[in-house]
């Protein structure tokens, strides 16, 4: 996916749209009140999975996008 902007294409990088979309995904599950608040919880848990050995999230999502 690319974005024009004058003479500029922008790429969004590799795995990202699956890490939004799995956050947008727990905030139509969870409906809380803080959002902002809740995203960070929700990053905050991903870097400590993936500091612990477990899964890249990013990395996984982005196998998943091509």
């Amino acid at each position: 996916m690319s974005i024009a902007s004058s003479n500029t294409n922008m790429r969004v990088p590799a795995g990202f749209r699956n890490l939004l979309e799995g956050l947008a995904r727990e905030v139509l599950r969870e409906q809380p009140t803080n959002v902002v608040a809740f995203a960070a919880q929700y990053f905050q848990k991903l870097l400590e999975q993936r500091e612990a050995g477990g899964i890249d999230p990013v990395a996984w999502g982005a196998l998943l996008e091509d």
